[in-house]
């Protein structure tokens, strides 16, 4: 191989890999987007009722938001396969775990393949203790609006209804949003 085609074979990989990352991007974005999670928007505002969404436990019960009237609430929508959401997890678990007659934290995840997904990767992280959800149909979380990215957190006030919701992670922000909104009255 001659000193010319080096350069040439570099631009080539470069291009290479920028193709790869652009339909990954795409591809992941499609994915999104099959799991029934909208793209755009900026979701639901402040103050509308989400008391309706529903989502199932492990053996199949049917839940509201509304059963928890009266009790903050924490969603957190988060998915198996993503890097952010398996961050917040622990965090989201001991949030969980420490919620009692205030407040109650509710992780529904998105993966595609339902319980199928989530079991197994539950029982791969004993440590989280984490009681997880999943949605009761494609339009179960509709009333949060459209949901573009994950981990997504919703709080819900104590009438069941949207006082804030976030995309991504930051470490401490559910402890800091929940903090507020026991505060409130």
């Amino acid at each position: 191989m001659t000193e010319t085609h080096v350069p040439e074979s570099r631009w080539r990989m470069i291009a290479a890999g920028v193709l790869v990352v652009g339909g990954l991007l795409l591809g992941g974005f499609a994915l999104v987007r099959s799991l029934g999670i909208n793209g755009g928007g900026e979701g639901a505002k402040a103050g509308s009722d989400v008391s309706a969404v529903a989502f199932l436990d492990a053996q199949g019960q049917r839940h509201t938001l509304a059963e928890f009237k009266g009790k903050v609430v924490l969603v957190d929508v988060w998915a198996t396969w993503c890097p952010p959401c398996r961050k917040s997890l622990p965090e989201v678990a001991e949030l969980q775990k420490a919620g009692g007659s205030s407040y109650v934290v509710v992780p529904i995840s998105v993966d595609n393949g339902g319980w199928g997904d989530v079991t197994p990767f539950l029982a791969q992280h004993p440590e989280l203790g984490l009681t997880a959800y999943v949605p009761d149909g494609p339009k179960a979380l509709d009333a949060f609006g459209p949901i573009s990215g994950i981990p997504t957190s919703v709080v819900v006030d104590r009438e069941g209804h949207l006082i804030q919701r976030w995309s991504g992670y930051g470490e401490g922000m559910a402890k800091r949003a929940l903090d507020e909104a026991l505060k409130a009255r």
